[in-house]
């Protein structure tokens, strides 16, 4: 939660300056603002921070989501791979699309792997869309050769892994679009928000257009604007925008901080035998907002987790049990349970999700238990923490043995 850990005069002051102009509306009313446009200040600072050519600001990391999907032109019908470890927005926004979601196989980076791709390609596979998880990144050089291979999509949810990257690249820019998060729990936070980032102007422009009910946002009269396609309310506020904005800046130090508490307590919980982590395919793109601990099996993660909550260890997720974030506990999904009929009811789930056969990811998010790294901790807490996990999980070793 590094974003809600760094929050003072920077953030005031952006605010502020909205304020005082009284215009929250990101778009129009030239005369009144005073040049104050924050929206468009703080996708020129992600754009600047990622390497993106364009990027376009919403009112959260889902819709960003459901802009990306839009801007790659995936729609109604439209297979697209999805991962079962994923915040469930992932998901919804597949669905709300009108596609079709098929899961396939994570591996140890917690991202797709390309061969679980491959095993889920299907004929009317248009696209993947693939999750960066816990602050990492995918492989991305075995990802490309699949989808170069059979021509498909590639839209990156990196939602939880912005400032991340593979090989100098940032996650989001592998595929046609790619967005991430600005929520309450994420590197840097705007409340609610979220960026969707592109290298392909023509996707840029659909998003623009998309996420203002079609709005081309060209001229200062909005009630004469054109309507290149159809859309929907997804706009950020100029209040959320100046957050988010001020909190970008502050992403290069975060991810500094990040990386040297991550390497202390690796290094430290290392030395415990059977203790491993999350494969990063590139260390040195890691933002480290998370330390992904893989222990040898299911039965001695539920084990430490139980010695963490008795031990008052906290800021932990075990991803196992989670409602959100794995395919386990997604009855709704599974059952079909919706507000209103969807493609999946219409034209048939592509897959049995009552009956998913996925051991790999039963078995590696089985041992996964990840620990929020926080940039604020001081030299003495960063210690007691590490030392405290490290009792848990030699005491779980010990009750097993």
């Amino acid at each position: 939660m590094a974003g809600t850990e760094f929050f003072g005069a920077e953030e005031r002051k952006e605010i502020n300056d909205v304020l005082e102009t009284g215009i929250l509306f990101r778009y129009n009313h030239d005369a009144q603002r005073n040049n104050i446009w924050k929206a468009r200040e703080f996708e020129s600072e992600v754009a600047k921070l990622v390497g993106a050519k364009y990027a376009h600001a919403v009112s959260s990391g889902s819709t960003a989501v459901s802009c990306a999907l839009a801007a790659a032109g995936i729609g109604a019908g439209d297979e697209v791979i999805v991962p079962p470890f994923t915040y469930i927005a992932s998901v919804e926004a597949v669905i709300f699309a009108g596609a079709l979601p098929v899961f396939a196989e994570i591996d140890e980076t917690l991202c797709l792997s390309a061969e679980g791709i491959k095993k889920a390609i299907t004929p009317k596979t248009k696209a993947v869309l693939l999750v960066h998880m816990c602050g990492q990144m995918a492989n991305m050089d075995e990802i490309m050769a699949v989808i170069n291979e059979h021509n498909l999509v590639l839209v990156e949810d990196a939602g939880q892994a912005m400032a991340a990257s593979y090989k100098g690249v940032s996650t989001g820019l592998w595929g046609t679009t790619g967005c991430y998060s600005f929520d309450f729990f994420k590197i840097a936070t705007a409340g609610e928000g979220g960026v969707m980032v592109t290298n392909n102007e023509i996707a840029y422009k659909l998003a623009d257009n998309y996420a203002d009910h079609g709005h081309d946002h060209i001229g200062n009269n909005r009630g004469m604007e054109n309507h290149p396609v159809v859309g929907f309310n997804y706009r950020i506020s100029e209040l959320h925008a100046a957050v988010g904005l001020a909190q970008t800046r502050r992403v290069p130090m975060i991810r500094e901080a990040n990386n040297k508490h991550k390497r202390f307590m690796m290094a430290e919980l290392g030395k415990i035998a059977g203790v491993n982590f999350a494969t990063l395919p590139d260390p040195n793109g890691d933002s480290a907002t998370f330390l992904n601990i893989l222990l040898p099996d299911t039965n001695l993660a539920a084990k430490t987790v139980a010695n963490f909550n008795e031990n008052g260890v906290s800021g932990f997720n075990y991803w196992f049990t989670n409602m959100y974030h794995f395919i386990n506990q997604w009855d709704h999904i599974k059952e079909g349970r919706v507000a209103a009929k969807t493609n999946v009811q219409l034209l048939g789930a592509p897959q049995d999700y009552k009956n998913l056969n996925l051991p790999k990811t039963q078995e590696t998010i089985g041992r996964l238990i990840s620990f929020s790294i926080k940039a604020s901790w001081t030299d003495s807490e960063l210690t007691e923490l590490t030392s405290k996990i490290a009792a848990s999980i030699q005491s779980a070793m010990q009750q097993s043995a």
